[in-house]
């Protein structure tokens, strides 16, 4: 049985794009390694920004240079933040759903029964940091969905969506081996079919005469 995730919240922002009594079974932000990237990126222009500032605070234009330099180094990490906050990956019992943008916002929507394939796939580096991604796959479309990165607790997201694309296997606990039931189980005591009447040849009844003799019949002339 499935059950909610709590280990994001849900704001207002991802909770608007659910439809009315739609409840999320899974609702996670990306894990905080997808921001090593821009912060290995960024940090070190910024510090070469404010270098550049505080080198000659006399000079008119290293100032305005390094100010420009730092500012856009800020931008870019709180771009990266940002985007970080407010991407949520969200799963109902019906459809998956990634909400992405800070100024120009993007909601990606796949219908459970589309997907076809699901792969999950966690690097060496993920199983340190405990994170892994997932691949979708659509008949016949190219999805924005088709890579999902950085999702903390992702052999647990992975049961999850399998139990929602698989629930008749999930819930039902049992069957013949070649539906995955449990092959230790007993099977069920059947009740046998009520056997069919005993029929008996029947023979001439004593001291009877048919009206019609069992004799070869004769051909008339």
């Amino acid at each position: 049985m499935t059950r909610p995730r709590t280990s994001a919240p849900l704001g207002r922002d991802a909770g608007r794009y659910l439809l009315p009594g739609e409840k999320a079974v899974v609702n996670q932000r990306r894990h905080w390694a997808a921001l090593v990237r821009p912060a290995v990126r960024g940090v070190p222009v910024l510090l070469a920004g404010v270098w550049v500032l505080a080198a000659d605070p006399d000079n008119r234009f290293t100032v305005l240079l390094g100010l420009a330099i730092a500012l856009g180094a800020l931008g870019y990490l709180g771009l990266a933040a940002g985007e970080w906050w407010v991407r949520h990956f969200l799963v109902t019992k019906r459809r998956v759903l990634l909400s992405s943008g800070v100024f120009v916002r993007k909601v990606a929507v796949m219908p459970l029964r589309r997907i076809t394939d699901l792969t999950y796939q966690e690097t060496l580096v993920g199983q340190v940091l405990g994170y892994g991604g997932f691949r979708f796959e659509s008949a016949g479309q190219d999805q924005a969905l088709s890579q999902i990165t950085y999702l903390p607790d992702a052999k647990k997201i992975y049961d999850d969506i399998s139990g929602l694309l698989f629930p008749s296997d999930a819930g039902r606990g049992g069957g013949d081996d070649e539906e995955g039931g449990d092959p230790t189980r007993r099977p069920e005591p059947r009740t046998p079919a009520p056997a069919a009447p005993e029929r008996h040849s029947t023979g001439p009844i004593p001291g009877f005469r048919s009206a019609y003799p069992r004799g070869r019949a004769t051909r008339s002339s």
